[in-house]
């Protein structure tokens, strides 16, 4: 029998999807030297609403290079790294991107 994996609940202070999911591609280049994180199966969820999830990146395995660093539902491959000029505008995916979490 496999042990049961756990789930760490973070709830934020952030109001708008846009800095919740800047704070998880944050978190996830932070900490994704850690293999015992998987943020490939990162969703959000508002707080009165948990039960309706946003997955916010791609779940796809790559074999040794881990899973997809690209936003869930994404146009074109998957990629262990992310080319910053295919970019869409807003769309934060990397620590190289500037973002403003207004804590």
């Amino acid at each position: 029998m496999t042990a049961p994996r756990w789930i760490i609940h973070l709830p934020t202070t952030l109001t708008s999807l846009d800095e919740v999911t800047a704070l998880a591609v944050a978190l996830r280049d932070s900490l994704g030297h850690l293999a015992v994180v998987d943020f490939g199966e990162t969703t959000l969820s508002e707080e009165d609403a948990q039960f309706l999830r946003t997955q916010v990146f791609c779940d796809a395995r790559l074999g040794d290079a881990g899973r997809c660093r690209r936003p869930d539902a994404h146009d074109g491959t998957c990629a262990a790294t992310i080319d910053l000029d295919s970019r869409k505008p807003g769309c934060p995916q990397s620590a190289d991107t500037p973002i403003s979490l207004n804590l």
